[in-house]
């Protein structure tokens, strides 16, 4: 009887662990299923009214807002400012970029080069006459003339001057880099070296850069009347130090948007020995004729500027800018490329300066800076190949029928 009934109890037990074993089997099969299930699937969010409302107000404004150019905006979050460059443009041009331009005033042979050797890139040329300030070309007037964008490393001849002047360095000074590394003023900026920029613009201090930044021009209008021409942007403080400092502002040009009409400026007085010039752009053949150039002021540079210029000379030659590959026999190319964003800005050395060349290139690939130097070394072979460059020099009678107007003169 008792072994009856142990093998009934055993036997019920079996049964009964079988029965709730199943059970557990069942209720993770069915758990493992419903994971899998919701993982596959895509949640349905439902929002706010609040955040629906939200929502439609900024679909509402990234519809209405415009195809820009590469610019620097500017927000406020609890009174500091934050410095950013977005670009919204293709890096190439699906519609004809010259399309609205006034080229009666242009120089054709040089307004040609231009636009042969931009190609499809979305861009812009300013040629300048830098003895006069006279506007050759202006290719794509619509982003010559608009509000600019960040200078990139094309702020370093702004910060260069301004550190000359000061007499903290020559173009010999070695400036201390971290550990035992060291650079002069020639191979930084041949080199286009941000640590050793950020340097300078430390010891200058934000006082000093932006004074010699206005002198040279950036913050207002580089041309004489010339329509739609915008200011750009260079700030009354410094910017916030988690974003730099002025260190930033004086390697890359953060916080500053700069136009091609103030670079081609600044660059036209390096290459005339000190002269700032308003920009004049003639739109008819009376104003051709009728031709005066416009004092701006007159910067107190000329001692300074040979030794800037062995870096700008270094940038082509074996810097940033050797993409430019130009072989002229007499005729020397200096500049200063922007590589961040696509800006490059150069003088041909000869006759006094004939040209200036500044091209700027929309849509920001790192890239861009040895490709617009690229693209100038075709516009100065073009101009070669058509002898531009054996027209007759400004004379000093030329030079004297200049009409001084504006500050420092």
């Amino acid at each position: 009887m008792h072994i009856k009934q142990s093998v009934f109890i055993r036997f019920g037990f079996t049964i009964f662990s079988l029965l709730l074993l199943s059970q557990i089997g069942v209720a993770a099969s069915v758990t493992t299923r419903a994971l899998t299930t919701n993982k596959s699937k895509t949640p349905k969010v439902t929002e706010t009214q609040h955040a629906r409302k939200r929502m439609r107000r900024l679909a509402k404004s990234h519809a209405a807002r415009p195809r820009a150019s590469a610019t620097v905006h500017r927000t406020s979050v609890h009174r500091r400012h934050r410095y950013y460059e977005r670009f919204t443009a293709s890096s190439f041009a699906k519609q004809d970029i010259t399309e609205g331009d006034i080229i009666t005033g242009e120089d054709p042979v040089v307004r040609q080069a231009a636009i042969d050797a931009l190609g499809d890139m979305n861009g812009t040329v300013v040629a300048i006459e830098p003895t006069s300030g006279r506007i050759l070309a202006m290719v794509n007037q619509r982003l010559a003339l608009s509000s600019g964008a960040q200078p990139c490393s094309t702020i370093k001849l702004s910060v260069a001057l301004a550190a000359l002047s000061e007499g903290i360095i020559t173009k010999e000074t070695e400036v201390r880099l971290g550990g035992r590394y060291q650079m002069n003023l020639t191979n930084a900026l041949a080199h286009s070296n941000n640590a050793y920029f950020e340097a300078l613009g430390r010891k200058l201090g934000f006082e000093k850069v932006s004074y010699y930044a206005h002198q040279y021009g950036l913050g207002e209008l580089a041309g004489y009347s010339i329509p739609n021409e915008q200011l750009g942007i260079y700030p009354n403080q410094e910017i916030p130090a988690r974003l730099g400092g002025v260190g930033k502002m004086c390697s890359f040009g953060e916080g500053v948007s700069v136009t091609p009409l103030q670079l081609g400026a600044l660059v036209s007085a390096i290459a005339n020995g000190g002269t700032l010039y308003y920009l004049q752009h003639p739109t008819s053949p009376e104003e051709i004729a009728n031709f005066a150039p416009i004092v701006k002021r007159r910067l107190d540079i000329a001692p300074i500027i040979p030794e800037i210029s062995d870096g700008m000379s270094g940038a082509v030659h074996y810097g940033t800018a050797r993409s430019l590959r130009t072989n002229f026999q007499e005729e020397e190319i200096l500049g200063k490329t922007g590589t961040r964003f696509g800006w490059f800005a150069s003088y041909a050395n000869t006759h006094a300066g004939r040209i200036v060349v500044v091209v700027f290139l929309e849509g920001g690939r790192p890239t861009f800076g040895p490709k617009a130097a690229e693209i100038t070394g075709h516009i100065y072979r073009s101009l070669y190949d058509h002898d531009f460059f054996l027209a007759k020099p400004a004379t000093p009678e030329d030079t004297a029928a200049v009409k001084a107007v504006g500050a420092g003169q």
